[in-house]
């Protein structure tokens, strides 16, 4: 829903109806994730996706319907699906859509929500499904409520769909947008900032040079830092900005920088943590490293060579070899080619 909220608060303002259509559970390999949004606006715009294509126009209908009759549905979608105008997921997997009308009346926690969500800070928002009421919990406490003070109390910890005594109820909590930090402010690291802001992270490009490391030279960045690679990084684990989801990209490609940095990189909890060189280079690299007494074991953390073996030379290229491989550590994907792989395309999502 996040990418859809820059939209549908304007049509709030405005005091016209929208339509909002989100999956609540999603089956075998179903092409779009819990919490896919799609928003139909007052003039039939829309933006968002609850499926990649397959059932779009369906649900715009029905985001119609109910943005006119104010009368929330549920609606399931699958390959075999009868219901739902007859139009299934041709892809595979099945999901379930919530579809409600947003218009200050029906949903006038929505600011609350956007507030949090579009600075950056945390937020639950909860849904009723047979009615639409909803409940919004950010650190600027509740707003809004299920109906039922009981109800209300209950749900604070809940994630997903899930039936609270004889109420469904579907819980999108939204987390602040994952960090991508790069080390160097080069050609590599630019085109690296650009294709992780794509990827919905929250991109910081660092370097010592500040004749380097400028606002201008990193357009796609959202914070340029002029400041040793190793102090800042220090600085903002000590300060508790770095989590499991952070990646870390180090092309600055220099001994003086890199090994001060890792020392520091390889001893968090990261999801990533990826550094540019030659293999003679990460040789190399290793051994300052073990000299500086790190451990075997946090060295074998490391990536490097950074990057997927995609044959690409240029800068840009580069970055996409460095964002496939993020992207394939994260959902566990092979890197093969899909059209060399058997089994589904979308890896099994567990029942809710």
């Amino acid at each position: 829903m996040r990418d859809v909220l820059p939209a549908l608060l304007p049509w709030w303002r405005s005091g016209a109806a929208a339509g909002l259509a989100t999956v609540t559970a999603a089956w075998s390999s179903a092409p779009r994730p819990v919490g896919a949004a799609m928003a139909v606006g007052p003039d039939g715009s829309v933006v968002g996706s609850v499926s990649g294509g397959c059932v779009e126009a369906a649900v715009h209908d029905l985001c119609v319907s109910v943005a006119s009759s104010g009368m929330p549905r549920t609606a399931r979608f699958g390959v075999s699906d009868d219901e739902a105008f007859g139009i299934g997921l041709t892809c595979g997997g099945t999901i379930s859509v919530l579809v409600e009308r947003v218009c200050p009346a029906s949903f006038p926690e929505l600011p609350a929500l956007a507030s949090a969500v579009l600075a950056g800070r945390p937020a639950t928002l909860v849904t009723r499904l047979d009615d639409a009421r909803h409940l919004v919990l950010t650190d600027d406490g509740p707003a809004g409520t299920l109906g039922d003070p009981s109800l209300d109390a209950s749900v604070s910890d809940l994630s997903g769909l899930r039936r609270v005594g004889e109420v469904d109820v579907f819980a999108a909590s939204f987390r602040p947008p994952a960090r991508m930090i790069v080390f160097g402010a080069t050609d590599h690291a630019a085109a690296t900032a650009r294709i992780g802001s794509f990827l919905g992270y929250h991109v910081t490009v660092c370097d010592a040079r500040p004749i380097f490391a400028t606002a201008a030279r990193f357009p796609a960045a959202d914070t340029v830092v002029v400041d040793w690679p190793h102090r800042y990084l220090a600085r903002e684990a000590a300060a508790g900005r770095i989590d499991d989801r952070t990646v870390l990209c180090v092309l600055t490609h220099d001994p003086k920088f890199d090994v001060p940095v890792l020392e520091v990189a390889v001893r968090l909890d990261v999801a990533y943590t990826g550094v540019m060189g030659s293999r003679r280079t990460h040789r190399d690299r290793l051994a300052r490293l073990a000299d500086a007494g790190v451990a075997e074991v946090d060295l074998r953390r490391l990536s490097s060579p950074l990057g997927l073996d995609l044959g690409g030379r240029t800068p840009e290229e580069t970055a996409v070899s460095i964002a496939a491989e993020i992207v394939a550590l994260r959902h566990g994907g092979s890197g093969s080619r899909l059209s060399e792989t058997d089994g589904p395309i979308h890896p099994a999502r567990p029942r809710d």
